[in-house]
């Protein structure tokens, strides 16, 4: 097994068909991992290992390969993340990015900087993971690595540092690449102008004498602001050709910040990925950021249940391309782990990271859809196939309707309905179908509220008694369970049923949707000392919630999207008439040139819609790019679907 000093994670990020699988294949062969490059069209690629990633040509699910750079005591080994490219994946993204070491955004000379490239590079400057850029298909007609670099700077607003440029036969396949020289004064200029910006003291032995600052200065002044995430150096090349790839391999070697990790430190690593295996068993792929972790070890798993550890039965590491069973993970290494029967992606192994803060960094899915078996004695089996699936990406967000059959799953886009159908079909045998998609809203309350119930009063059979006042809370709040009763007058394992009762019931209000923000005051408690039960307490809560949220009413938001469009201008009349159609609430436009540039407001089951009608409507030069924005008053009180509720309309649309 090969063995390094020095382990680097590097994640490979896009926006889709820009070229960031066919630059995997390119690294490994470059390492000498692969004998011949796989090809995306071709479907023979060693990180697209899903048939419907073949089939498709995107990636959907992450992958680890491993290769090695250097020899000796400066040897590195990569564990290269490859993430899929396409929006409607863009939790899988999530998940890798808190496992980084650092980066490379790779953009199309041909397109340029796509929306999903602006949203990784927000995110991964938010994050301020080191990011190199590397702009491909040089050798593709229409390539323009000076209008991409050009686009770069502007669109993505981070200080960036030019290491090459094409320098023959741009936009077709003989395209030739070249590094800057150390001598090139153009070249010296921009590393000044640029690196000066976040060091007083080079500023200082420049105004002194431009002369004085040597390019060793220079050098280590880029590696220490690369590897902090302030200067983001930009290559330019072909994956397909290979032009440019020795600087790029040179520049992830020597700026990105691998480091020799301490193995003797104690356990800490974090869960990104759980896949299930042939029989069924959950696998998961954690990063160990410090200790180690053998074959047979006992792991502290936080999220796992108190006290929960279970039993490594079997490990394997990533070397040269593959996953290769090992006796023992060390710090730096990505661990395959078998045993974790309970394991979540997100959990903690050990002690959680230090200076790695996990979480939500892309908004939640705002679109769901009710899936169908085909055949209705499937239904047991597609609730536990939906269930494992649930596993292995969290945001599926499946949801059984409590009062019918109707299974409902969370989704960023359409394409999610296609890749959901093939893993149910190919895994499991079942045959599916779905309902339209429809936006995931949330229910605001608009008053006070309050109901009780009293033991041995008339209408109330169980030995309980619950009083419960609910009012607004401000967006964003969340929910506070507060007690006006007095302390002790039920006994806490009674008080902790009501107050989990109480978050649980607002998951679904009267309309059927989530209840995010508002406070719950309990107002009267009573009980039997010999016969109540907590189960009672949980049942009286819901039933005495559900009437306080009637009382203080609730409306209906839906999730709106900011939008920015770039078109043509003589486009406009057809995309104006498209947003009116679409309910998008769009800023005046801003000339660019010969194009506009609209922003605004759309509702999120509009996106898609919007989407697929731009090309025809733009001559296919118009770009969308959306994100989540805030919820606002629906214009119709839609009841989620299995929710006995009609609908109405409201009477306005504020944002």
């Amino acid at each position: 097994m090969h063995t390094a000093s020095r382990t680097l994670n590097l994640g490979i990020l896009a926006h889709v068909d820009a070229g960031k699988t066919s630059l995997t294949e390119r690294l490994l062969y470059a390492a000498g991992v692969i004998g011949e490059i796989g090809s995306v069209d071709a479907g023979n690629t060693l990180t697209d290992s899903l048939e419907m990633e073949r089939r498709r040509g995107i990636t959907i699910k992450s992958a680890v390969v491993n290769f090695p750079l250097g020899s000796g005591g400066s040897a590195l080994s990569v564990n290269l993340i490859d993430t899929p490219g396409h929006p409607d994946f863009i939790a899988e993204v999530e998940r890798v990015l808190g496992v980084l070491d650092g980066a490379v955004l790779v953009v199309s000379a041909v397109e340029g900087v796509q929306p999903q490239t602006r949203v990784l590079m927000r995110t991964l400057k938010r994050l301020a993971i080191p990011t190199l850029v590397f702009i491909n298909k040089v050798d593709r007609r229409g390539a323009d690595d000076a209008r991409v670099l050009r686009e770069v700077r502007r669109a993505l607003d981070v200080p960036v540092v030019p290491m090459g440029r094409v320098v023959a036969d741009l936009g077709a396949a003989s395209a030739g690449v070249a590094a800057f020289a150390p001598d090139d004064t153009a070249f010296t200029q921009g590393l000044l102008d640029v690196l000066t910006t976040h060091d007083d003291a080079l500023l200082g032995a420049y105004l002194a004498d431009e002369r004085s600052v040597p390019h060793e200065r220079l050098r280590s002044a880029l590696v220490a602001q690369t590897r902090s995430g302030r200067v983001h150096p930009v290559y330019v090349g072909s994956a397909i050709t290979g032009a440019g790839i020795a600087d790029l391999v040179e520049g992830i070697e020597r700026l990105l910040p691998a480091e020799r990790a301490d193995a003797r430190a104690p356990l800490s690593a974090r869960v990104f990925k759980v896949e299930r295996g042939g029989g069924g068993e959950r696998i998961a792929y954690a990063r160990i950021f410090s200790g180690r972790l053998a074959v047979r070890d006992r792991v502290p798993v936080a999220g796992a249940g108190a006290g929960a550890r279970p039993k490594v039965t079997d490990l394997a590491v990533f070397d040269r391309g593959a996953a290769v069973r090992a006796p023992v993970a060390r710090a730096g290494q990505i661990a395959v782990l078998h045993g974790l029967s309970r394991v979540r992606i997100g959990d903690v192994l050990g002690q959680e990271p230090d200076g790695r803060p996990y979480g939500r960094v892309f908004a939640a899915p705002s679109l769901e859809t009710v899936v169908v078996p085909a055949d209705p004695a499937d239904r047991g089996a597609l609730h536990h196939a939906l269930t494992q699936l649930a596993e292995q990406d969290p945001l599926i967000g499946l949801r059984r309707d409590p009062d019918g059959p109707e299974l409902s799953v969370s989704l960023y886009g359409e394409v999610q309905k296609e890749v959901l159908a093939a893993a149910l079909a190919q895994e499991y045998g079942i045959t599916v179908s779905f309902r339209g998609t429809t936006p995931i809203c949330v229910e605001r309350v608009t008053g006070t509220g309050a109901a009780h119930e009293i033991i041995d009063q008339e209408g109330n059979r169980l030995l309980a008694t619950v009083g419960l006042r609910v009012e607004p809370a401000r967006v964003g709040g969340g929910i506070a369970f507060r007690r006006e009763v007095e302390l002790g007058s039920l006994p806490p394992g009674y008080m902790r049923a009501v107050e989990e009762t109480v978050r649980a019931t607002l998951g679904r209000g009267p309309f059927g949707w989530q209840v995010p923000d508002c406070t719950v005051t309990m107002t009267h408690s009573g009980f039997c000392s010999i016969r109540s039960t907590a189960g009672e307490f949980r049942a009286l809560t819901r039933l005495v919630l559900m009437s306080a949220l009637r009382r203080a009413g609730t409306v209906v938001h839906e999730p709106v999207h900011r939008f920015r469009l770039d078109f043509p201008q003589d486009a406009h009349a057809a995309v104006a008439l498209a947003l009116a159609r679409h309910r998008a609430q769009p800023e005046p436009p801003v000339a660019r040139g010969d194009a506009y540039v609209v922003e605004g407001l759309l509702p999120a089951d509009r996106v898609h819609g919007l989407g697929r009608e731009l090309p025809a409507l733009t001559s296919g030069e118009g770009v969308l790019e959306t994100a989540f924005s805030h919820y606002r008053l629906a214009p119709v009180q839609r009841a989620r679907a299995g929710t006995d509720r009609g609908a109405r309309a409201t009477g306005s649309d504020p944002s």
